[in-house]
């Protein structure tokens, strides 16, 4: 079932730090660059790609201590079936929304250390994902409500996100997909709903945090004159692609598939994007990156491959390519010659490498103040986990709440006591 395992993926919690930022969120005078060469390049087919430098992994922290159950009764009834150990508001965060998050991290870890660590390397990296597994899914928390209070509507993305997850996964239509999400003991309700946060959240992000954030050219260009050592380099190229596999397929199917490889490098060619053809169309594992594959220097790559792209400009695209796993289109995004490159090959970059470094602190801080102007009640022994709260959460009857805050005031005294001193 490996349609439902691609589906179940969404399922994940969107880490918010940590990473770079998503393409919408730089601001208008700052548009996404692409993605620098210090990214570590993805696995496109073997035999085509050499094995990655393992990476350092990080000091694990020790896991937070066990604490106190906090419960959710079902209405009606006395009977305990989960176990609160987070508020957000009027929403909650349960046992089992942690463990699915932590075990995403976990996957995650496994996937980006895929044949290049230890197994210990991998043991802290899976610990080290997982310690703020539950201040990520707070902080999504929050800024999804904070999303929904602006009045943010991203059905419209939504519904495009979900056909484009349909069509990667060959599916008929959305009656189907449901099946198949359902079939994974996913409600397709929250299925959606999850899609919908995590777009509300990046939303968000770009309105309130993204948008306050410029550099300008002289920024770029200070940084680029006090670490041209960085950019110091042998000859590379950015790679994306577009790929069409054949593997398991019929003789018979193999021209109309060649054909379809054919006709979508014909419409790159005619003016449209590369990314979202890239999305909707290929089979590989990167398309949801736009096939954005990473940065290769001479010897990444096979000899095949490298005597064409190594011969490319910035923007030019292959012919279709014929390898033994299917029919595969290339784009060089961008090609560096060896030595110090100028500061015009290099400028996107680190403006993405400012932006970045801007964005973090900047998203925490907003982060912290959403947490102030709310109310958020951590189970005991999770505080380290959640990244704090206003207050713990205590033992509740099994009754039904009685009272309700007015919505617009983030102050929802429904259970736990603060323990802050009044001011």
């Amino acid at each position: 079932m490996k349609k439902v395992v691609l589906l179940a993926g969404l399922l994940i919690a969107w880490p918010l730090l940590g990473q770079n930022p998503p393409a919408q969120n730089p601001p208008a005078q700052n548009p996404p660059a692409q993605n620098p060469p210090t990214q570590p390049p993805p696995t496109l087919e073997k035999p085509q790609m050499a094995e990655p430098e393992p990476a350092e992994p990080k000091k694990a922290e020790a896991p937070p201590q066990k604490a106190a159950v906090a419960k959710k009764p079902v209405e009606g009834e006395g009977k305990v079936v989960e176990e609160i150990v987070a508020r957000v508001n009027n929403e909650i965060i349960t046992k089992s929304e942690l463990d699915k998050a932590r075990g995403a991290a976990a996957e995650d870890a496994q996937q980006e250390c895929s044949g290049r660590c230890t197994p210990e390397q991998l043991q802290v990296a899976i610990e080290d994902r997982q310690k703020y597994a539950l201040r990520d899914l707070i902080d999504q928390s929050l800024l999804a409500q904070r999303g929904k209070d602006m009045g943010i509507n991203v059905k419209p993305e939504v519904v495009k996100q979900l056909d484009e997850i349909r069509q990667k996964n060959k599916i008929k239509d959305l009656d189907e997909m449901e099946k198949a999400v359902t079939a994974q003991g996913v409600n397709w309700d929250d299925f959606k709903n999850n899609i919908e946060n995590r777009l509300l959240t990046q939303e968000v992000i770009r309105r309130e945090v993204g948008a306050h954030i410029t550099i300008g050219h002289e920024d770029a260009m200070k940084y680029y004159e006090q670490h041209k050592q960085d950019y110091i380099r042998p000859e590379q190229v950015v790679l994306r692609a577009i790929e069409i596999k054949t593997e398991g397929k019929k003789e018979s199917e193999i021209p109309e598939l060649k054909a379809k490889a054919q006709k979508l490098h014909d419409r790159v060619k005619d003016g449209e994007d590369f990314a979202e053809l890239a999305k909707r169309f290929s089979d590989g594992e990167t398309a949801q990156q736009g096939g954005f594959l990473g940065v290769y220097k001479r010897g990444e790559l096979s000899k095949e491959l490298e005597d064409i792209v190594f011969k490319m400009k910035k923007n030019d695209l292959t012919d279709v390519i014929e390898t033994k796993q299917g029919f595969l289109i290339l784009q060089v995004l961008e090609h560096y010659d060896e030595g110090e490159q100028p500061f015009s090959k290099v400028e996107n970059e680190i403006m993405d490498h400012l932006y970045s470094e801007k964005m973090e602190p900047a998203l925490r801080e907003y982060l912290k103040t959403l947490r102030e102007q709310s109310y958020v009640v951590i189970k005991p022994g999770y505080q380290e986990m959640a990244g704090g709260g206003n207050s713990e959460i205590e033992e509740v009857s099994a009754t039904p709440e009685v009272t309700k805050a007015k919505k617009g005031h983030k102050k929802y005294l429904l259970f736990g006591k603060s323990t802050e001193p009044k001011t």
